[in-house]
């Protein structure tokens, strides 16, 4: 069954949105596979100390990405094929190399300097 434990919530983004970005992380990870069960959206608002309707909001936005599938009182279900993987690797990835050069351009490093700073720490453990 898939866990909400290790998720850390922030204030900077809505909390339905760190929900899925929460789970497609941990596709990304290997953490959680196809036909991985969810617990009860009461359960994840439970544990979460968050409103249910907002844990609703975050499995209709998995279902609307087609992810997740539920099927009435069934429960919810992970659902990943090769098209699926590949958008969200995109996804994740380019979100993250975005903010990466946001960060970049708000120190006023240069595009030279940050090939250069990446280069040089590419071989870093």
């Amino acid at each position: 069954m898939i866990s909400f434990n290790d998720i850390e919530l922030n204030n900077k983004e809505p909390v339905y949105i760190q929900l899925c970005t929460y789970i497609k992380q941990q596709i990304l990870l290997g953490n959680v596979r196809s036909k991985d069960t969810f617990p009860s959206r009461r359960e994840i608002a439970a544990s979460l100390g968050i409103n249910p309707n907002t844990v609703q909001k975050a499995f209709k936005l998995m279902e609307d990405e087609g992810f997740v599938i539920t099927q009435g009182n069934q429960g919810s279900i992970l659902y990943l094929d090769e098209k699926i993987l590949n958008k969200i690797e995109h996804e994740l990835t380019n979100k993250m190399v975005k903010e990466f050069i946001i960060s970049s351009k708000a120190v006023g490093l240069s595009f030279k300097q940050t090939i250069d700073l990446i280069s040089s720490l590419w071989d870093e453990k």
